[in-house]
């Protein structure tokens, strides 16, 4: 298998694994289990998205889009600041509960769209 192949499945899977525990913290949170930040659940997505990202700069640089980003990844890379701020806004304690859930749906929006891209790549 090539560099190509091995990294986008590993970025692939990152991604819905990132998905995935974004989610059950909201669900975990949802059902009144606040308890899952004494647990591994809190810093196991930072090593995850770390990987995700890692795998995305080195897909950037191995298919050689690093001189010229079409406009699909560039529009990629705004939703990802958009939804880890939406995301922390979701997951924060302290703010309201109106608060939170518009930074979850927010969220939730934007990871949707990077998904669209990252399979249709329109332009």
């Amino acid at each position: 298998m090539t560099s190509y192949m091995i990294l986008k499945h590993l970025h692939m899977t990152t991604a819905y694994l990132t998905i995935t525990l974004f989610a059950l913290r909201l669900l975990l949170d949802a059902v009144g289990r606040p308890g899952w930040r004494q647990t591994p659940l809190r810093f196991i997505p930072h090593i995850n998205d770390t990987i995700l990202l890692v795998t995305a700069v080195s897909l950037v640089f191995v298919v050689g889009y690093a001189s010229a980003m079409p406009g699909w990844l560039v529009a990629k890379i705004v939703l990802l600041i958009g939804y880890i701020i939406a995301g922390v806004f979701a997951l924060k304690v302290t703010l309201s509960k109106p608060a939170r859930i518009t930074g979850a749906v927010l969220a939730l929006v934007q990871v949707s769209a990077i998904l669209h891209l990252a399979m249709a790549k329109p332009f």
